[in-house]
């Protein structure tokens, strides 16, 4: 069995940095946000998973589709003999790729969860004993170094996960993957599309409550990490979609004025009744915007795979110049 090897690009103590950071400038600015990422402790990562379940959360389930009728045409469009995946959690849908990519080398997962890398990378050499993995602990929005590996290498974004990018930081971001592709490398990208408000909504509130634990975990991140004082029961968790901007909006609505405590931060927080903070913006996508964007980082799509209902698309890109 080939070794899992893990290598940590992020300081030891970079995750508890970046949450006091986070929240001190989210909720002193105007309107509060919080980033999406703090949802995902051990307990917001199993809700997240259950939410894949849900009857109305299809992106899971429409990007599996998609990998299982397309994952051979991926593996003969690009040959790679390196798969790298950025945000790989528990690799579980990545099972698809890999069996497909018949020539893969080396398989290169990055996650800011040592614990998740390790979990995941020890399963998948237990399941494929001639495959190498190589975790990285990385936080791919801000600089991201690759271990030597042979081409031609895949990059997999997946998930629909650069909706949660600003577009300023999906820019940055797509530029930065450009400029770790080289000759023969391709990205892989996966986006949710734009569809019907009802449908957007009910993925992002469901009628079991499940998404609205998710959405309140982050208080509880806070509270756990930072001594902070909010009270759970006193925020509501509200799904809006933005017609201008073609993304649904995630927020905590203060059920009444009320001020936080988080002592860590020596801060005190107020909320004024009804007043929202925004936890995560997940952005929709149309086949000509994500090929603009591209084109803009210097890349240039190749293929674009929906599912049967259009719901959801995986496309492959290249170095353009």
């Amino acid at each position: 069995m080939s070794p899992l090897a893990v290598t940590r690009t992020l300081p030891l103590d970079a995750t508890a940095a970046a949450l006091r950071t986070d929240v001190a400038h989210g909720l002193t600015g105007s309107p509060k946000t919080l980033p999406p990422k703090w949802f995902y402790d051990a307990r917001g990562s199993d809700l997240f998973e259950d939410i894949t379940a849900l009857p109305e959360y299809y992106p899971t389930r429409a990007e599996r589709e998609i990998l299982v009728a397309r994952a051979a045409d991926v593996a003969a469009a690009t040959g790679a003999r390196t798969l790298i995946e950025l945000g790989s959690g528990s690799s579980e849908k990545t099972r698809v790729l890999l069996d497909a990519l018949t020539e893969l080398h080396t398989y290169v997962p990055v996650d800011v969860s040592e614990s998740a890398l390790a979990a995941a990378g020890e399963a998948l050499l237990a399941e494929r004993p001639g495959l190498t993995v190589h975790g990285l602990v990385a936080d791919f929005q801000h600089g991201l170094g690759l271990p030597e590996t042979p081409g031609p290498r895949l990059l997999a974004f997946l998930g629909g996960t650069i909706g949660n990018l600003l577009p300023a930081e999906r820019a940055g971001f797509l530029r930065s993957v450009r400029d770790l592709l080289a000759p023969g490398d391709a990205l892989l990208l996966g986006t949710d599309l734009v569809k019907d408000e009802a449908t957007l909504v009910a993925a992002y509130d469901d009628s079991q409550g499940v998404t609205a634990e998710f959405n309140k975990n982050v208080l509880a991140v806070v509270n756990r990490e930072l001594a902070a004082d909010f009270d759970l029961t006193q925020f509501a968790h509200r799904a809006v979609w933005n017609t201008e901007r073609e993304w649904i909006e995630m927020r905590l609505r203060s059920l009444k004025e009320q001020t936080v405590k988080i002592p860590a931060l020596d801060l005190a927080v107020h909320f004024d009744a009804g007043e929202e903070v925004r936890t995560e913006v997940s952005a929709k996508f149309r086949e000509d915007g994500v090929r603009t964007e591209l084109k803009a980082a210097g890349m240039e799509l190749r293929e674009w795979w929906t599912d049967e209902a259009d719901r959801f698309a995986l496309s492959l890109a290249v170095r353009s110049r």
